[in-house]
């Protein structure tokens, strides 16, 4: 009997202790953020902070999986045919999850239905810039003075962009739009051509990247007119929003993590948790401040409005272009 009993003894806790085992190596299995552009840029960058900042949380790593194409369709789509297991999460970003579906003539998947909102991470603002000696050319400091030079001089301005369809020609409809003014829309081969002609005064005003326009800001080579969210940045503090002149203007540049739509909810939370507790640390405001991103930690539902009213949104200025992707 006493040989019987320590038999059984060892047997329960070789049990448990492979249960034990089978659990932590359950909890190491690595999380998958893809991120549907390629590495080195700043959605790229930001992933890559906070991946780092969560994996103790976590309880294991989260490895960054670059699938860039297609305008970042190719990642978005392998987010959302992925198991909702919480082991494969995603990049949402603005082009992705709002633009996109309405730009692209054919999408392999579902913006509205098809991923679980965890949070938003970042915004980035635009901003309304023009060549600075052709502002003072024409007199212009402030976004009243071009409208209302615009509305004096009609057929006069024009406006660059990274490409019909890019996030400075969809702002530029929205604020023609908005002002009741006309500007004529010249489409560059990416956003640098485009920023070398307003610099070269090739071009009237841009809607740019912040990121991108700072230093030529900051040189006094371009002069910021107006940033594109609701509230002045941080980064551009002297400068108002477009929203003050015409309200609820709003167009600014964010992204966001997801996961395959049904994803247990406990998952969800436990993903928000972690995320949102990693971007309002000291040291990840520092590093997104030096990229001029600003973090926004949120809930899985306010994320989850926030992208619907966005999608909604670009649907009405993409249609407003005419622009398609084929």
């Amino acid at each position: 009997m006493k040989t019987r009993h320590f038999l059984l003894t060892v047997i329960a806790a070789a049990a448990a202790l492979g249960t034990g085992l089978a659990s932590a190596q359950q909890q190491q299995r690595p999380i998958r953020l893809v991120v549907p552009y390629a590495a080195g840029g700043p959605i790229d960058n930001t992933a890559r902070i906070l991946a780092e900042r969560v994996k103790d949380t976590l309880g294991g790593p989260v490895i960054i999986d670059n699938k860039p194409g297609a305008g970042g369709n190719i990642g978005a789509d392998f987010v959302a045919k992925a198991a909702p297991d919480g082991l494969t999460i995603g990049i949402a970003a603005t082009a992705t999850n709002a633009v996109n579906p309405w730009l692209y003539s054919k999408i392999p998947f579902n913006a509205a239905t098809d991923f679980a909102p965890i949070t938003q991470m970042v915004r980035v603002p635009n901003v309304l810039v023009m060549n600075a000696d052709t502002a003072r050319r024409l007199n212009i400091q402030t976004l009243p003075d071009l409208i209302r030079y615009a509305k004096a001089n009609p057929a006069k301005l024009n406006y660059g962009s990274g490409g019909n369809g890019s996030a400075g020609h969809l702002a530029g409809e929205l604020f023609k739009k908005e002002a009741g003014i006309f500007a004529l829309h010249i489409p560059y081969n990416g956003g640098n051509p485009a920023q070398l002609a307003l610099l070269s005064g090739q071009v009237d005003f841009n809607f740019d990247n912040l990121a991108t326009a700072a230093p030529n800001i900051r040189s006094g080579k371009l002069k910021a007119i107006a940033v594109t969210t609701l509230q002045r940045s941080s980064a551009l503090p002297d400068v108002p929003p477009v929203a003050d002149t015409l309200k609820g203007f709003s167009i600014d540049t964010w992204w966001g993590l997801v996961a395959p739509a049904g994803t247990p909810h406990d998952v969800v939370v436990k993903l928000n948790r972690a995320f949102v507790d990693a971007l309002n640390t000291p040291e990840t405001k520092t590093r997104f401040a030096a990229m001029l991103a600003e973090p926004v930690g949120n809930s899985p539902e306010q994320f989850g409005a926030f992208m619907k009213s966005e999608l909604g949104k670009y649907e009405k200025v993409v249609k407003a272009t005419g622009a398609k992707v084929d």
